[in-house]
């Protein structure tokens, strides 16, 4: 249960001061910058190879963040015709650090007991500007995206582990990211107070995306046509409306989500040919090539 302090919501970048880089770390090309659309800083991570650049949570490696929150959500983008990679070092009950790290670089899953990779596939915002479903490089047009991480379901499921907290993030090149937020609340974005409400969301522990976490959405939009949104269900499963994926083996990546979706979604040829793509990943197998950590 996550401590006072940390509830409902945690804002990562806030709370540590990011901006201020003495609770945290960079190295090479890291900006803040000021995205007029999403009104607000963003951080840019770039370099030449996923490992040349990052921003990292806490600053130095022996310290931990101590976050408990059931759910990391990662609002980010990756850089168009890019590569990135990120880092999650979580603690396990029994005092154990994994590592979960998910990359487009990646081209299947990888296990060992102390490190979980899972590929990432970038999805286009308009179909027939990328290869469809490809892995690989981010495509021109790939949409800023919402990532949900159910942390303790990761690890029961994979590594028959108990969760205790989040140790530190390490968000490597090449990205652009919003934030980070630590919750025990799913929430669910495009959802206004009042639908929650009706719908009695509540009740299975789902919430509308807090407005400092949000993305903007104009008026007369709707917030799925702008962009990506990539949720747990039960255990390591996630919803369908996304143009990515974060690819799990088996057939996980395609199960329903826990709770209804509050809108219907209707599968494009770009998304179905993207799970396709996930049924052709491999069991799990030992790492071979260790990334630097």
């Amino acid at each position: 249960v996550p401590a006072a302090w940390q509830r409902p919501y945690l804002n990562i970048f806030k709370h540590f001061r990011v901006e201020e880089w003495k609770r945290s770390a960079k190295e090479g090309d890291v900006a803040a910058l000021t995205d007029t659309r999403l009104k607000g800083t963003i951080y840019r991570i770039r370099g030449s190879n996923p490992a040349s650049s990052y921003l990292q949570l806490p600053r130095a490696g022996t310290q931990s963040l101590g976050l408990t929150g059931r759910y990391l959500y990662l609002l980010f983008r990756p850089l168009p015709r890019k590569h990135f990679l990120v880092h999650l070092d979580v603690t396990t009950e029994e005092n154990q650090v994994v590592r979960i790290s998910f990359s487009n670089l990646f081209k299947e899953f990888k296990s060992t007991a102390t490190w979980l990779q899972f590929p990432f596939v970038c999805g286009a915002a308009k179909e027939g500007t990328a290869r469809r479903g490809a892995a690989g490089a981010a495509p021109a047009d790939v949409r800023w995206t919402c990532l949900v991480l159910d942390l303790p379901s990761i690890l029961a499921l994979y590594l028959h582990r108990r969760y205790s907290h989040l140790r530190g993030v390490k968000l490597c090149s090449n990205l652009l990211v919003k934030n980070l937020c630590t919750s025990d609340l799913l929430f669910e974005p495009g959802v206004t107070f009042s639908t929650a409400r009706l719908s009695d969301l509540s009740c299975r522990g789902v919430a509308p995306m807090p407005r400092e976490l949000a993305f903007p959405v104009p008026k007369g939009e709707n917030w799925h046509d702008l962009y990506d949104y990539i949720s747990p269900g039960g255990a390591l499963s996630f919803q369908k409306s996304s143009t990515c994926s974060l690819c799990c083996p088996g057939d996980q990546v395609l199960e329903e989500p826990s709770h209804p979706l509050t809108h219907p979604v209707t599968l494009s040829r770009a998304v179905r040919d993207r799970l396709s793509l996930v049924h052709r990943i491999t069991s799990p197998k030992a790492v071979s090539a260790p990334w630097s950590r």
